[in-house]
């Protein structure tokens, strides 16, 4: 369900990895509107259905407009976050569901795309830490007929970009020489970054 850019590092490179993944990140997806799930996205069961009524975009911007700039989100319990050493998404796994401390997350811009009810579509620029499941669940909840995440790509983190970035199948497929090639240097990340 979830498509796009994944920074994946190498040798000394891992060492930088902390820092490259706390910089913002840029999404786009599908909010599909009077599903919750238990997973908050498509991949979860259907826990509760209700009607959609005839929003306008006006609407649907309002309820966005109501998720920009600081706010705090309870991370789902479908998440890496560790609980006792145990990462919440194997609790969730075994239908375990234990408390979670909201987290401050940002969100910079977003921008309203295809609007095809019970569906839309969006782009959001976000801080780390943001849950873009989340964003979709509290998105139905301030409408009030509920919705889950129907689709994801992650398009931008930090400096880097999903478009010429390579792909699976060339990483899978591809010979070592072909796949070190389109690798970034260290010198080349520090470039990209500004740094």
């Amino acid at each position: 369900m979830a498509t796009g850019l994944l920074i994946l590092t190498l040798g000394r490179g891992t060492k930088i990895q902390d820092l490259l993944m706390a910089e913002d990140k840029e999404y786009v997806g599908t909010v599909k509107l009077g599903e919750t799930t238990t997973t908050q996205d498509r991949q979860g069961e259907v826990v509760e259905s209700r009607e959609v009524p005839d929003f306008s975009e006006g609407q649907i911007r309002a309820a966005l407009d109501k998720f920009t700039g600081d706010f705090y989100q309870t991370p789902p319990m479908v998440s890496a976050i560790k609980k006792d050493g145990v990462p919440l998404y194997k609790l969730a796994r075994q239908g375990k569901e234990v408390k979670r401390d909201p987290r401050l997350v940002h969100v910079y811009h977003y921008e309203l795309g295809r609007v095809e009810l019970p569906e839309f579509d969006f782009r959001v620029v976000c801080s780390k830490g943001f849950y873009v499941r989340t964003y979709a669940h509290e998105i139905g909840q301030e409408l009030g007929c509920g919705a889950h995440l129907a689709a994801l790509r992650r398009t931008k983190s930090g400096k880097f970009v999903a478009d010429g970035a390579i792909t699976f199948d060339e990483l899978k497929h591809g010979t070592r020489e072909s796949v070190a090639e389109r690798a970034m240097s260290l010198a080349d990340v520090s470039r990209l970054r500004g740094v």
